[in-house]
């Protein structure tokens, strides 16, 4: 029985891919050993558990961005962490590390390599984080998921999705999709998302403009976010949610999407050929940008600065897209090309190679 030691969390970027790959690793042999490597305050505490799967942890222990008290007392911490590690991979007789990035990925990569361990890094961002781009350096194999991805020997293998993507046929769910929303399936429908939090430039450009998309013949599914305030105006057509429960049905529904541009937003997306208009966050290191760029060159996504998306800007540049079939169309194949729904099992098969060499 091979046991594998799947390290990263943080955040959902981290923790899903993670957990897509712990599924498939159990759905292809149920003998498999599959532990988690997390921090106790991470995402990943509560959802991996949930999961069925052990939760490891270890020490949260960032790198210092600046000389100060939490700089100086960082080998020391960074050291216990590493240990923390190694013990694990003894006592459970680890034969193969996955990392995904976060904070606990850097202590395994380390422990992996000083216990003589294979491992292997799998970057969601266009625009890797320090732990990976460490660990790049000397692990077995690197797989990312977006092409131009600037780490050492990777290898294009795509997101791992969720199996409830993975497997969604957006045409036999669109009546049952419309339904849950109150919305007519035989109209096309907006949907506008930025993340669980929602995004505030997307909420007051839709705000100020959803009449306009209604008049062009669209109805919009509108997730706002859990702290946002944004009134609902209770127009026919137009579908105000906080937070989208199930992601699957509202893209079962979408024929367009306006949202942010996280990575596993993009790669969802594009693994299920919707056209797109992508508003990266603006604060950060451009990372959102990057991730978009794939699917913008390929025809198959327009990008819109954030400081752009304005009322005005949605019914300059958004609703003429609307209304301009034969372009959504040409976006609709393009995205069909450029997305994967096999990040999962490109993944493994990565693994599977860096285990047997």
């Amino acid at each position: 029985m091979t046991t594998y030691l799947l390290a990263g969390g943080g955040t959902a970027g981290h923790v899903n891919p993670l957990l897509a790959v712990a599924d498939g690793l159990r759905a292809r042999d149920p003998e498999t050993g599959v532990l988690v490597l997390g921090t106790r305050e991470g995402l990943e505490s509560r959802l991996v558990p949930q999961r069925g799967y052990e939760l490891l942890t270890v020490d949260k222990v960032p790198f210092p961005r600046r000389p100060n008290g939490a700089a100086l007392a960082f080998p020391a911490r960074f050291s216990r962490a590493v240990k923390q590690v190694r013990a694990y991979i003894r006592e459970h007789g680890v034969d193969e590390v996955i990392g995904f990035g976060g904070y606990a990925a850097a202590p395994a990569y380390v422990a992996a390599r000083r216990e003589g361990v294979p491992f292997v890094v799998h970057e969601a961002n266009a625009r890797p984080g320090m732990a990976n781009v460490l660990g790049a350096r000397s692990a077995a194999a690197v797989g990312v998921a977006f092409p131009g991805t600037p780490l050492r020997g990777g290898e294009v293998v795509g997101m791992p999705l969720r199996r409830e993507i993975v497997d969604l046929d957006r045409a036999a769910l669109r009546a049952d999709a419309a339904a849950e929303f109150g919305l007519d399936p035989d109209r096309p429908v907006l949907l506008v998302f930025g993340g669980s939090l929602g995004a505030q430039r997307l909420n007051e450009a839709i705000a100020g403009s959803w009449q306009s998309i209604l008049d062009a013949g669209w109805q919009i599914l509108h997730a706002t976010g859990d702290r946002s305030e944004m009134p609902d105006p209770g127009a026919a057509g137009y579908a105000v949610r906080r937070y989208l429960d199930r992601m699957d049905l509202a893209f079962a529904l979408a024929d367009l999407v306006l949202s942010r541009s996280g990575s596993a937003t993009v790669s969802e997306i594009s693994a299920l050929g919707i056209p797109a208009i992508y508003v990266p966050y603006a604060v950060g290191n451009g990372e959102q940008r990057l991730n978009a760029a794939a699917a913008i060159d390929a025809g198959a996504a327009l990008l819109i600065d954030d400081a752009r998306l304005t009322p005005e800007q949605v019914r300059d540049e958004v609703v003429p897209l609307l209304r301009d079939a034969s372009r959504r169309a040409a976006m609709q194949r393009a995205a069909e090309q450029v997305g994967s729904r096999t990040g999962t099992e490109d993944l493994i098969a990565l693994a599977d190679r860096a285990l047997a060499r």
